[in-house]
């Protein structure tokens, strides 16, 4: 969807990965959540102003039972 290329360039994304040291994984982006998501670990990086925030401090983490694929 247009919405999720406004918030990060799809460029961009493809060369990100989770912060994570024992993860790396890819990431995708939830527009209306206003998230990037790690499709590995679940955690969840909030995007401020447009800008995402990649900081392990800042993640949320998963619901409890949505673990690691």
């Amino acid at each position: 969807m247009a919405e999720r290329q406004e918030l990060i360039p799809q460029w961009l994304l493809e060369i990100m990965c989770c912060p994570v040291p024992e993860c790396r994984g890819d990431l995708e982006v939830w527009a209306e959540q206003q998230r990037i998501v790690c499709k590995k670990c679940k955690r969840r990086y909030p995007i401020r102003d447009g800008i995402p925030v990649m900081l392990i401090d800042e993640a949320e983490l998963p619901p409890q039972g949505e673990g690691t694929q």
